[in-house]
Order: structure tokens, then sequence, then C-alpha cells
């Protein structure tokens, strides 16, 4: 059964969704370079319009779609998405973003147009607060859980591609519950296991890899420099940006580092990605102070994403910008920029490990 919250939160998406015209159509907009909690989220939402509410509705990305368990999710669970450059905003009424916030930088909607429903996990940004219908809970792991919540409040039954779809979604996000996990998550997560399709969940976890993401894998380690418990990759130019946070949390298992930061650029935008494993940490506010006023970015306790635009006069097509991020993440955790030297794997030892009982407290 939902819970009362639910219940109440519910009720008043129902009242927003209820005002718009009954025959008027919805664009559901994801965040830019969608993960899974993003595309889980607005097919779920998309299943809520459409059944629930009889909407017409379009589910809109901007960006590129390019790791692999994200392209793969997308096929296996014949995810129907348009891309926004594709669309015709004056063709829709009402408008919904799902794993992100109105005017952040990190969705397509233009500043001239106030979002009908807001719905997120996200710490809540003031402008937010100009959406007719908001639900955003900073204390949730994933936008998939308060979809999960959402589809149990309108009685609907998820079909196994989307339970699939959902459970993954809250897996990911939170690293199986390793990162910023709640109750909530667990909660949601338990009602939708019984109806997901494992082999669909197994092609999906483990998609095969282009051979370019072995190419950008050996640039990140050919890369990679640090100092203390701090490490850092400058990867250039990339083929797609959601590379960038892929090797942040591939960075974050190095033995003794506590922080990550992966940089690359695309198109005409430096990308960046912070990881901790301290949980009291502010990894969002440390990411809008590495950006400024240069761009734009955020995110949670542990983990954050932003961007830098690449001036048209930049020469070096972002390189100065990678290096400027490096040190200003050196100095905000109080490193001293000029120690962050090379790690050269080539002159790393190699030692069998240590009997596990020996490294135990």
């Amino acid at each position: 059964m939902p819970t009362e919250e639910t219940r109440v939160r519910f009720a008043a998406l129902a009242e927003g969704i209820d005002s718009s015209p009954k025959r008027g159509r919805w664009l559901v907009m994801t965040h830019d370079n969608p993960d899974p909690d993003s595309l889980a989220s607005t097919a779920a939402l998309a299943l809520i319009l459409r059944r629930r509410f009889k909407r017409q509705v379009t589910v809109a990305y901007g960006g590129i779609i390019g790791r692999a368990e994200n392209r793969e999710m997308v096929r296996s669970l014949r995810l129907p998405l348009s891309h926004i450059r594709n669309v015709n905003r004056r063709n829709y009424s009402s408008f919904a973003l799902v794993d992100c916030q109105p005017w952040s930088g990190n969705s397509q909607l233009p500043r001239s147009v106030v979002p009908d429903l807001v719905i997120d996990h996200h710490p809540l940004r003031k402008s937010t607060l100009a959406g007719l219908a908001v639900d955003v809970r900073p204390r949730y792991g994933a936008t998939a859980t308060i979809l999960a919540e959402y589809l149990q409040a309108s009685g609907l039954t998820p079909s196994r591609a989307l339970a699939t779809g959902l459970v993954y979604a809250i897996r990911s996000e939170t690293q199986d519950f390793g990162r910023e996990a709640a109750g909530p998550d667990h909660a949601a997560f338990d009602l939708l296991l019984p109806r997901i399709d494992r082999r669909m969940l197994a092609r999906i976890q483990n998609a095969r890899l282009p051979l370019v993401y072995f190419r950008n894998l050996h640039r990140a380690l050919e890369s990679l420099s640090g100092v203390g418990n701090l490490v850092v990759s400058n990867l250039g130019e990339v083929d797609q940006p959601d590379i960038v946070p892929e090797i942040a949390d591939l960075l974050l298992r190095m033995e003794g580092k506590t922080w990550s930061l992966c940089t690359g650029s695309h198109a005409d935008r430096v990308y960046a990605s912070i990881r901790t494993t301290n949980a009291r940490a502010d990894a969002g506010n440390l990411m809008r102070r590495l950006i400024g006023t240069l761009g734009r970015g955020g995110g949670h306790g542990t983990m954050a994403g932003g961007f830098v635009s690449i001036p048209k006069t930049a020469a070096d097509g972002g390189r100065a910008i990678e290096r400027m991020l490096a040190v200003r993440f050196a100095q905000a955790l109080k490193k001293n920029p000029e120690r962050l030297a090379p790690i050269d794997l080539a002159k790393v030892e190699l030692a069998a490990p240590e009997p596990p009982e020996r490294q135990l407290p």
C-alpha cells in the first residue's frame, strides 16, 4: 500500500495534471545525456500520463545516449524517445522535467517555458519553485524511486521491462545502495524486484563495449595524476560526454583515494565529474566552486557534475580549462596543486596481494 506521504504527493501531482488541457500534448524531458535514472523515470511518468490521465505524451532528450549500458537499456526496454532537435515545442501545451530542474544548464527547456511538472531527487534550486507542480526529494537516492511510488499510488502495474528499467536505475544511481540510498529506495526496489526480467537486466548490466570505450579508458589511465587522497584524469576530446562520470566512478575505486575528478571535452564544452567516498562531503557545492561563473554545475553530497563552455578563441580545444579545473580541485581540497603529479602505471611494481586475514582490522 502507498504511504500517506505518497498519497498526498500523488494527489498534488494529479491535481496539476488534471488542470492541463484534456486534449493537449505533454513533452516529458530528461536531462541532457540521460542516465538510467532519467530514462526509466521518464518512461514511468509517460505511462502514468497515458494510462491514468489519458494524455498524449512525447519523451525527449538532449545530448547523446552514449554509454553502452544506457544504449542497451533503450533497446531492451524499447523506449520511444525523440531527440529534442526533432521536436517542435510549439506542438505541446504542457512540459515536464524529470531527474533535473529548470534552467540549471543540463536540460533543453528554454527559459521562456515554465514547466508544469518537475520531479527530481537532486538538491532543490530556487528557480525550480517557479514550476506549477514540483516534487523534489533530495533525501531519495534515485528519481526512479519517486516514480515507482507514483505507479503504486496510481494503481498501475509496470510491465516487466519497465520494472527492470526502474530496478536498474535504482541500483546504478545508488551504486547498489552504497551511495546515498534511503529507506524508500530499498522499499521501491523490493516492490519491483519480483516483476523484473532477469535476463534483460543481465543484458543491460553486461552490455557489449565498443572499441572506442577502451580507447577512452586507455587515455584515462595515461592521463592520471594525483596528490594525497586525490586522483585526477583529463581525457581531452571524447566521443560522448557520459564517459566522463563513468571514469570518475572507476577512479574512486583506486586504493588510497577518496576523491576523484574526471574531465573531458565534447563539442563546445568541457565536462567534469567529481566523486567522493566521504559521506559528509558536499560534492555539488565543490563543483560549483570549481566552475564559478564559467559554466554550470551541481550534484549531491558524494557526486557532482558540470560543464564549462569552451571559448571560440580557444586554440587547445579545452585543455587549458581541464588543467584549470584540476588545479582548482586540488586547491579546494587543501592540496598543493604543484604537487599534483602524474601517476605512471608502468612503474607500479607487481606484488601478490596480502592474504585477506592480514587486511582485517
